[in-house]
């Protein structure tokens, strides 16, 4: 009889395995875990396996944990000192983007799902729209610093791309009430579709803002790595406990609104960053841990693609749909903020495309949305929305580091000799990249980086300060 633990190794084996597979077809490490879960899911192999498919419906307390982490990393990122920085262009361009890509999903998969058989109610739209905000920073830099890119298009594309995703979680909390209220079939008011998802974004900042600060008290008491690492991970089951809790309440119909789990985890890390000096060297020690997490993450939502729904050409005509009117969002979007912000023409014509990439956030908001439609006995939307977004990933994740690459060469910013010098042998880049060579990816999408463990500064960090306090 296979068992929790039992699937947990397996997964975590396979996963190890399918890194290597990846790696010498060129592909991301997230498509890899991907493929493995969609093998031995419970919609695929794992039927066959006497107990896998009560098994992994119990590890989906592994998921809520890792989109925790997911939303408090999003959070680290998000300093309100380097928004300054880099100006109202880029905080103008992510915004129009995002918002862009989120009409034209919705209006094109509206607009389909007027058609019988096409079967897209206006919720499950209303939802493929505000996933459609994420995009993945992991891919895109990874080509940025594999081909040292530089120019105006790099130089605005880096500052977009880490504020990109904590405005899709506002937009996704705003659908995702929006769309629950629909898909309930009691009467909607306007209660329902403005004031309840707007408390329930307030609330959200405002228990997240709460943990940041009391996570910010932890430093000035506790002085070990380990201890304040303890701190971070106790904050993010804070905020997850704290949302199951509201959850339990509005199940109850003991209050009207719920908590984004994402959103309070985002808003904890934002606060905490921005009152502490030190919060990126803590969440190092963070960091150290949650690639297991996160690969498991990975693994357990591709099991949860169920490939017996490609049987109906509608979902393969949804995916499509989905890709296209993102992309289309994603480019005019980003013309369009670059236009009012009169920023290069190069900027207007290319940054777009390097936008195409999604992966772990929009994964992350495709899994809390079939957690939360599973609760109100809407299973089969919530496994919908995750086959459309599942697809939808792995496709990007072929095709998105080479468009980003074709796109910041016509705009003159890869210099030929990088791309001739790319062309090495694989031994050749695997010492570079050992060297530092490339530097570290981004924290969003964490399993396809280089471990904080092999970061300078983590080198640096004092042999015995873990022996303190």
């Amino acid at each position: 009889m296979f068992n929790s633990l039992l699937i947990i190794a397996i997964a975590l084996i396979l996963g190890l395995l399918s890194t290597r597979l990846m790696k010498v077809l060129g592909l991301p490490n997230v498509t890899g875990y991907l493929i493995i879960g969609l093998i031995i899911g419970p919609h695929a192999l794992g039927q066959f396996l006497p107990g896998a498919a009560e098994s992994f419906e119990g590890l989906k307390i592994v998921s809520t944990v890792a989109l925790g982490f997911i939303g408090f990393s999003i959070g680290v990122e998000f300093k309100f000192s380097h928004i300054k920085e880099i100006g109202k262009s880029a905080v103008t361009i992510t915004l129009f983007q995002a918002i862009s890509a989120t009409f034209c999903v919705d209006a094109v998969l509206i607009l389909i799902g007027l058609i019988p058989a096409v079967g897209m109610p206006v919720h499950e739209a209303i939802i493929m729209g505000a996933i459609a905000t994420a995009t993945a920073p992991a891919a895109t830099l990874m080509v940025v610093r594999q081909y040292k890119a530089k120019g105006v298009v790099t130089g605005t594309l880096l500052p977009v791309v880490a504020l990109d995703d904590a405005v899709g979680l506002i937009v996704f909390a705003i659908s995702n009430s929006i769309a629950l209220s629909l898909a309930s079939g009691a009467a909607v008011t306007a209660l329902d579709i403005v004031v309840w998802p707007l408390v329930e974004i307030i609330c959200s900042l405002a228990i997240g803002i709460g943990i940041g600060a009391l996570l910010s008290l932890v430093p000035r008491f506790f002085k070990s790595r380990d201890n304040r690492t303890i701190a971070s991970i106790v904050c993010v089951f804070l905020c997850l406990g704290i949302c199951e809790l509201f959850s339990v309440m509005k199940e109850k119909a003991w209050i009207p609104f719920g908590l984004s789990d994402l959103l309070v985890c985002m808003m904890a890390g934002a606060t905490f960053v921005n009152m502490r000096k030190e919060a990126p060297q803590i969440m190092e020690g963070t960091d150290r841990w949650t690639p297991v997490v996160l690969m498991l993450f990975f693994i357990l939502s591709g099991a949860e693609l169920d490939v017996m729904m490609f049987s109906n050409p509608m979902v393969l005509v949804c995916i499509l749909l989905y890709i296209v009117a993102r992309c289309c969002g994603k480019y005019f979007g980003t013309m369009a903020g670059a236009a009012i912000t009169k920023s290069d023409k190069t900027v207007r014509k290319y940054l777009g495309i390097t936008l195409f990439p999604q992966a772990g956030v929009a994964i992350g908001m495709a899994t809390m949305c079939n957690n939360e439609f599973t609760k109100i006995g809407m299973a089969d939307i919530g496994a919908k929305i995750v086959t459309i977004t599942m697809c939808a990933v792995m496709i990007y994740e072929l095709v998105g580091p080479v468009l980003t690459k074709w796109a910041l060469t016509k705009a003159g910013e890869i210099d030929p000799a990088n791309l001739r010098q790319s062309r090495r042998s694989k031994k050749k880049l695997a010492a570079d990249a050992a060297n530092g060579m490339y530097g570290t990816a981004a924290p969003a999408d964490g399993v396809d980086q280089t471990s904080a463990a092999d970061t300078p500064a983590a080198n640096e960090a004092p042999v015995n300060e873990g022996k303190k306090d």
